[in-house]
């Protein structure tokens, strides 16, 4: 996995969340001189991710734990499948196995529902990419676990790019004038992307250098006009309630991107499960 800057100190934060003051109840029934093996492994089928996440949270716990993994993220699974084996301390083990498998679980459930639409998306040639909808404080996971699915990130926040949504029109009072605000601030190295609702807008759009035109909530067959009106002249993003029973029809319009909040704000999570062996 790369590495992620801060993952540390986030980890640190959501295990002080769980533990507070100490784990009481492996604090009372564990002795500080116990062993055991916990074995991560899978209930349900999908796509592994965030192996080495969990890894870092027995690690924080106790450096000395042993974590052998035995898949790489991006791994199928099935029932039954083991995704790794932890060894070392059992309090260590107990006390890190809820926030671990947490987390493998929501990445696992981001990265599962991400290879599923990234599949139909394919065939047309169209990137399927995330949104800024992620679960505060787990943005960079989200992020990363779309990736493993097959998908692709849009912006990571409000700073590295800028996207004039439908509010920012009314209060900057146009399109034009939206645009020519943008451009005013933007360095060079900025892309500006603009959300439309009409193929009127998509022209008014393309006259005022949008880098990428958003299609919000538009039907298939007004996305692949705006396509043909935009010629390769812009990106063409489609966005706005896609799922499973739409996503083929946007990408059958010749969009570039489409855009999908629910990769990360509404996903199931993978039922992942850990089980204790013999403590010695």
């Amino acid at each position: 996995m790369e590495t992620i800057f801060g993952l540390d100190a986030s980890l640190q934060s959501w295990l002080e969340e769980d533990i507070g003051s100490g784990d009481i109840t492996t604090l009372s029934i564990v002795g500080p001189e116990m062993e055991t093996t916990g074995i991560i492994h899978a209930k349900d089928t999908g796509v592994l991710a965030g192996v080495d996440v969990a890894r870092r949270v027995f690690e924080l716990l106790e450096p000395r734990i042993l974590f052998n993994a035995k898949l790489e993220d991006g791994a199928e699974l099935t029932p039954g499948t083991i995704i790794a084996a932890v060894h070392g301390s059992a309090r260590a083990v107990l006390t890190g196995e809820r926030l671990a498998l947490n987390l493998l679980q929501h990445m696992s459930g981001v990265a599962t529902r991400t290879a599923k639409l990234a599949a139909i998306a394919a065939p047309y040639g169209a990137k399927l990419v995330d949104t800024r909808k992620t679960t505060p404080g787990l943005r960079v996971l989200d992020k990363y676990a779309v990736r493993v699915g097959g998908g692709s990130n849009h912006r990571l926040g409000l700073y590295d790019a800028m996207l004039i949504k439908d509010n920012h029109i009314k209060v900057a009072g146009g399109i034009t004038a939206a645009l020519e605000r943008a451009h005013a601030y933007a360095s060079h190295m900025t892309k500006i992307e603009i959300e439309v609702e009409s193929l009127d807008g998509v022209r008014e759009a393309l006259a005022g250098g949008a880098d990428v035109i958003m299609l919000d909530n538009m039907a298939p067959d007004l996305m692949a006009k705006a396509v043909e009106i935009v010629g390769h002249k812009a990106v063409v993003e489609a966005s706005g309630g896609i799922d499973e029973t739409t996503l083929a029809a946007a990408a059958k319009s010749g969009v570039d991107v489409i855009s999908v909040g629910a990769l990360t704000h509404s996903v199931k999570a993978l039922d992942i499960s850990m089980d204790i062996g013999e403590i010695k």
